[in-house]
C-alpha cells in the first residue's frame, strides 16, 4: 500500500515572531510512518514543525501552516491508498498578517480570526474508495465528539484521545485511545507507547484494505 501520514502542530503566524499553534510533538504521527514502513508500506509523510528527525525510507515534506499541509496531503492523495491524519492542524488563522514585528503600544487589540481549510474533511468528499484515518483530540465527550467527525468527514476509522491526560498528552510517548469505525463499534485501547498504538492502527489499516480488495 502506498499510505499518507500527517504529523506535528501547524504554525498560523500573526508577524515574522508570534503564532498560533498547538503542543503536539509529532511522536504519533512518525511512529505511525514508521510502523508502516516496518509493515512494507510505501509511505509518505507530511509533517508540521517538530524537533524529530527524517526517518529513513519515507518521503519527507516538512511544511508549517494548514494551507501548506492541505496542499502538499492534496499532491500527494491521488498516489495514496489510505491516509492517516494524526497531524493537529490549527483551526483558523490570523486574517491580516503583519510583515513587520507588532509593537506593544495599546493596553490591548483585537485579532480576527479565520477558520483554516478542514483537510479531511475536503478528502472525505473525493475519497474514491481510499482509507481515511483521523485523530479526535478532545478534552470531554471523547467518543461522542469522535464519532460526529468520523460521519460528517466520510472516515473509516477515527482515534480519540483525551489530551487532559498528562499521560497522553501531545507531548507524551504513551496514549490511550478509543478506536471507533464506520459501524460506530468502539473499542477502547489501553494506555499504550505511541510505538504499540501505531502498530494498532497501521494492522486496522490493513485490515480495512484487504476487505475492500474481497
Amino acid at each position: 500500500m502506498k499510505i499518507l501520514v500527517t504529523a506535528g502542530p501547524t504554525r498560523e503566524f500573526l508577524d515574522p515572531f508570534r503564532f498560533l499553534s498547538n503542543p503536539s510533538s509529532g511522536k504519533m504521527g512518525f511512529a505511525l510512518a514508521a510502523a508502516a514502513v516496518r509493515h512494507g508500506h510505501r509511505v509518505s509523510l507530511v509533517s508540521g514543525p517538530v524537533a524529530l528527525p527524517d526517518l529513513a525510507g519515507v518521503r519527507m515534506t516538512r511544511v508549517v501552516s494548514a494551507r501548506e499541509m492541505l496542499r502538499a496531503v492534496e499532491e500527494e492523495f491521488p498516489r495514496t491508498a489510505a491516509v492517516i491524519m494524526s497531524a493537529a492542524v490549527s483551526d483558523f488563522y490570523f486574517l491580516h498578517f503583519s510583515k513587520r514585528k507588532m509593537q506593544k503600544k495599546a493596553e490591548s487589540i483585537t485579532l480576527q480570526l479565520r477558520k483554516n481549510p478542514d483537510i479531511l474533511e475536503i478528502l472525505g468528499r473525493k475519497k474514491d474508495g481510499k482509507i481515511l484515518v483521523g485523530f479526535s483530540a478532545e478534552t470531554e465527550n471523547i467518543v461522542e465528539n469522535a464519532r460526529s467527525k468520523l460521519d460528517r468527514k466520510n472516515l473509516d476509522l477515527i482515534l480519540a484521545s483525551d489530551i487532559s491526560s498528562r499521560r497522553s498528552g501531545f507531548a507524551a510517548d504513551s496514549i490511550r485511545l478509543a478506536a471507533i469505525d464506520r459501524a460506530g463499534r468502539v473499542e477502547r485501547w489501553p494506555l499504550l507507547s505511541k510505538t504499540a498504538a501505531a502498530e494498532r492502527i497501521v494492522s486496522r489499516v490493513e485490515k480495512i484494505y484487504s476487505a475492500q480488495s474481497v
